[in-house]
């Protein structure tokens, strides 16, 4: 069994074990396999069974089958600013094309250097690339969220482009580059900065960071100049109980404050958006008007 527990140790330390890294325990593992302890996850690599299927196995058992392979897709944004981004396969870019393994989605694919980080033995696009990769399946939910989480920047993902010509896609990645120029951490942002944009509206910065009675906020769309913040309730609003409580917090800083506030709704933006840009002209006009 002396064999048996050395495999044991090394799963237990790193996760996985590969055949062609232990030649000398190459029959304890297939016992061990025989006897359900291990499952293989890709060939001649090998987890416990019970975590066969999981993302991490995957993704350890990929670093040790292929070390250049770089993890890409869902896979590299839920393992840098994505953490909850479902991922039912592990998407990785290979130098050589490889047989279809369940579980795995490969692709050949030569990504520059400079897009490419490393976390230990695991190598992923940049959080810049991923985010500019997910605009084929998410469109500018990747870019929200890179610029959110501040991982990225709207530069970091312009180089990234400019670095990746000629991939098909890059149409649509232009065009939402261009529609995040004024950097929008949600869906909801994104629209509301269409709409202020398509009615010439100016003097307005998105997600303006300000100290409110010594806490730090960011507020949605602030008119700086006129001490006027939109601020706009995404579907995250409504699901998580702390983003709506703190949005209250925010809303009583800015009024005692003296700042003007209008509330409105991802429904509002989407179904009535010329209430909600009439809405930020009287508002506008009012301010100017009582100065």
């Amino acid at each position: 069994m002396r064999l048996q527990d050395e495999v044991r140790s090394i799963v237990r330390r790193e996760g996985v074990i590969a055949r062609r890294d232990h030649p000398e325990l190459a029959g304890a593992m297939a016992w061990l396999v025989r006897r359900g302890e291990l499952a293989p996850v890709l060939p001649g690599v090998f987890c416990p069974r019970e975590v066969a299927t999981s993302v991490e196995a995957r993704v350890c058992a990929l670093a040790s089958s292929d070390p250049d392979a770089i993890l890409t897709g869902r896979t590299a944004a839920r393992l840098t600013f994505w953490p909850d981004l479902a991922s039912p396969e592990v998407e990785c870019a290979v130098r050589w094309q490889r047989a279809r393994r369940p579980g795995f989605t490969f692709s050949r694919r030569d990504i520059p250097a400079d897009l490419v980080i490393e976390r230990g033995p695991l190598r992923l696009t940049s959080p810049a690339l991923t985010a500019l990769d997910l605009v084929a399946s998410r469109g500018g939910d990747g870019i929200d969220r890179a610029l959110r989480t501040r991982t990225t920047t709207l530069a970091l993902m312009r180089s990234a482009f400019e670095l990746t010509p000629g991939r098909a896609g890059n149409r649509d990645r232009r065009w939402m580059l261009l529609d995040s120029r004024d950097e929008p951490w949600s869906a909801a942002e994104r629209l509301c900065h269409r709409l202020l944009r398509a009615a010439r509206i100016k003097g307005w910065q998105a997600n303006l960071p300000v100290v409110l009675r010594g806490q730090a906020y960011f507020l949605d769309v602030a008119f700086p100049a006129l001490r006027l913040v939109v601020e706009i309730d995404g579907r995250l609003h409504e699901d998580d109980p702390e983003v709506f409580e703190n949005d209250r917090w925010r809303q009583n800083a800015l009024v005692l404050e003296g700042w003007h506030v209008l509330r409105f709704t991802w429904e509002m933006l989407r179904e009535h958006p010329d209430r909600v840009i009439a809405a930020i002209r009287e508002k506008i006009a009012s301010i100017r008007s009582a100065r």
